[in-house]
């Protein structure tokens, strides 16, 4: 699917792009499909959806360009920039297949992994269980050492210990070490010397280390997060290789960039050694995307929604920027960065964009649990053998064959007619687990699936709205992801989100989301001290450090000094909290009139958060010093370019047009509705219920709720007020 971008040209500037540039390519690894978007020198813009390769994702995507290749939508030779995002070190984690990983930390803290924070997701479940330790009790080794908050030696390094520490480790065949000192972020020499020791004694084993992965305060979070880098870190490490060897096959030399979790993009050689921040690669671009386009489109309130095949995801995004969240939890039910839920994953103490991530995706099979209710997910078909309907081996209901069974999506083919659909296969699969075991008719039960689904869902939107004190009316409803839209009506009217936009190739639009992507480093250092009194020069001083080794790295990708811009930022927190608020600092530089300013911001996001501010004349500490430097280009691929050239492609979009039959269950049964495609809509907004139909996606607009199309080619469903409680 091609469109026409006016002839914009996607060109990056120092060493990125030069001149000549040709092609930029945007990558997104989902569990069940590969979505690729491709822009070339005419300003045209090509989308592909292929099926993932579970085994290694890296074919999937090497396959999916050889076919762009074939088509003559891609020359690899003037290809200049492929950008990245996958869910590699996700799923390392959740599936636990990491690398055989060691830890050496100071005597008397080896079991800080199983003390952790004591928090429980569910308090009064007995059943719950938390997952297991990435590193057995048998390879978490102790070294005699320890130096004070403040950086001093208190007791020098004893080097017997060390050699002991590492000839366990080795002995037992770890193929990565965690070096975690107490306070190492106050001071690193001993674990510099640890480190320096280990490469020259085993150099084939990776190495994580906190002072370099994050010299912060609180050594339970900080063993967490060095100790999540080393298990995927040679996971991760091999990917990306064989990656850009397959792409090096293909005639692609291109620099290879990869989405952290934060919003930005590094170089595979800093993702390679920094996995840990590229844990929620695939979502943050799709957020990334939103927030650029919804600026773009006067729209500054959003919350994003994705869903695909595996995971559905949401995120607020206010005043144009999405929220972010100085640490979040990986491998729970609900994976989500707020702070009222916590305990149920693997904790990393990272930057990055405030997510809530919950197992509820088109390949989501439902199932009955031993009390007789049906439920969804999180198991997941994935890509293989993927839903029922998809002919591959597949025989348990997934959300996707329900939503076949319902009407809403193409009974016969998916994804412009190269995915095959097996109507009677989804029939069967809702029949035989679901409807025949409960006495349900087969619509029934189908409905049931998409309404159980749609509730989870409905956990992760309140999770980035109404729980951190927003309201959900005050925002917009951004759906995308290959079954965002069919759901995001629904969703939209049980959580009281009055208006839903689907932009244009809703279902790659993570894919489009890395082009809009900036080159982007995180760096954070801990300065504890009481805010009010705290020494600005000394903070100044942190800024300034960081400030130079920030422009150092920029400046080696390539970017001069006029292409870099500096966010400063501090975690603030009052006296004996164990979490903090992350709020921005003046760019000028601080001075001391700056200080009350800074309390007076935290304690508003304090109350806007969790309903209170401390009474007057509460400290408020100071506790780490942020920052965010990122590359940029006058020409980078910019929101408006990405509406244009997907709003043209939209244009010649081609699908069958009709009607079917699709079950409303509020509204009492089956309804003959009309399928359209997404240039119906133009210069005639339309009532539900409406299917509309497309290579990557499929909108499901509910019975009364009007629909139309915008100047920049996105779908508005406007929802009846009388759907959503006052």
């Amino acid at each position: 699917m091609r469109g026409d971008l006016d002839g914009w040209m996607p060109r990056l500037v120092n060493g990125v792009f030069g001149e000549g540039a040709m092609h930029s390519i945007g990558v997104d690894v989902g569990g069940t499909f590969t979505d690729i978007a491709a822009v070339d020198s005419g300003g045209d813009l090509t989308i592909l959806k292929v099926l993932s390769s579970t085994g290694d994702y890296s074919d999937a995507i090497g396959s999916g360009i050889e076919q762009l290749v074939r088509t003559g939508a891609v020359d690899v030779a003037d290809v200049r920039l492929l950008a990245h995002a996958a869910t590699i070190a996700t799923n390392t984690v959740i599936t636990l297949t990491g690398a055989r990983v060691g830890l050496i930390t100071t005597e008397g803290f080896r079991d800080v992994l199983e003390i952790g924070r004591l928090r429980y997701p569910r308090l009064y479940d007995m059943n719950w269980s938390k997952p297991p330790i990435l590193v057995p009790r048998r390879h978490r080794t102790e070294v005699r050492e320890r130096i004070d908050h403040r950086g001093r030696i208190v007791t020098a390094l004893d080097w017997p210990s060390v050699e002991a520490a590492v000839e366990r480790l080795l002995a037992a065949e770890v193929e990565s070490i965690a070096i975690c000192l107490l306070n190492a972020y106050a001071n690193p020499e001993h674990e510099q010397r640890i480190a320096e020791y280990v490469r020259e004694r085993a150099p084939q084993v990776d190495l994580s280390v906190s002072s370099d992965v994050l010299p912060e305060v609180k050594e339970f979070e900080r063993t967490s997060t060095t100790v999540i880098n080393a298990y995927v870190k040679p996971v991760v490490a091999r990917y990306l290789t064989s990656l850009e060897r397959r792409l090096a096959d293909l005639g692609i030399t291109a620099p290879v960039t990869v989405m952290q979790s934060s919003g930005g993009t590094v170089r595979t050689e800093v993702a390679k050694q920094r996995p840990v921040y590229a844990i929620e690669s695939g979502p943050a671009a799709g957020v990334v995307g939103a927030a650029a386009l919804g600026r773009h489109l006067g729209i500054d309130n959003l919350i994003s929604f994705d869903m695909g095949g595996t995971t559905a995801k949401t995120c607020l995004i206010e005043s144009g920027q999405p929220r972010l969240t100085g640490e979040y939890e990986v491998g729970g039910a609900l994976n989500i960065g707020h702070r009222l839920l916590r305990g149920g994953g693997y904790l990393l103490r990272v930057p990055a964009i405030d997510l809530a991530e919950i197992g509820a995706g088109g390949g989501s099979i439902a199932w009955i649990d031993r009390g007789g209710a049906l439920r969804v997910g999180p198991q997941s078909a994935g890509a293989s053998p993927g839903p029922a309907c998809y002919a591959r081996g597949g025989t348990l209901p997934t959300v996707t064959d329900a939503n076949v069974v319902l009407g809403y999506l193409n009974p016969r083919y998916l994804v412009g007619g190269e995915l095959s659909i097996d109507y009677e296969a989804a029939r069967r699969a809702v029949a035989d687990h679901i409807a025949g075991p409960l006495g349900l008719d087969l619509e029934s039960a189908a409905s049931g699936i998409h309404r159980i689904v749609n509730a989870t869902m409905v956990r992760a939107v309140r999770a980035v709205s109404s729980e951190i004190g927003r309201d959900p009316k005050d925002f917009v409803l951004f759906a995308f992801g290959g079954s965002g839209p069919v759901h995001a009506g629904n969703l939209a009217r049980d959580a009281e989100v009055p208006q839903v936009v689907v932009p244009p190739a809703p279902g790659v639009f993570s894919a489009l989301g890395l082009l809009v992507s900036t080159v982007e480093h995180q760096y954070v250092q801990t300065y504890w001290r009481d805010l009010l009194g705290a020494n600005v020069d000394e903070i100044e001083s942190h800024f300034r450090r960081i400030e130079g080794e920030a422009r150092e790295t920029l400046r080696g990708e390539g970017f001069a000094e006029s292409d870099v811009t500096m966010q400063r930022m501090v975690d603030l927190r009052y006296p004996g909290q164990t979490s903090e608020i992350t709020v921005a600092a003046p760019e000028r530089g601080l001075v001391a009139a700056d200080l009350p300013d800074l309390a007076e911001a935290f304690h508003a996001e304090h109350e806007r958060t969790y309903g209170h501010r401390s009474s007057e004349g509460e400290r408020v500490e100071i506790v780490n010093v942020r920052l965010r430097a990122r590359g940029h280009s006058e020409e980078d691929f910019t929101p408006d370019a990405l509406a244009r050239a997907a709003r043209r492609r939209a244009r010649q979009s081609r699908v069958e047009t009709g009607s079917r039959r699709a079950y409303f269950e509020r509204e009492g049964g089956w309804i003959e509705t009309p399928v359209v495609q997404r240039s119906d809509l133009e210069g005639k907004p339309l009532r539900g219920p409406l299917i509309i139909e497309e290579y990557d996606s499929t909108v499901v607009v509910p019975p009364r709720s009007s629909t139309s199309l915008d100047d920049a080619g996105n779908i508005r469903i406007e929802l009846d007020p009388s759907e959503l409680r006052s």
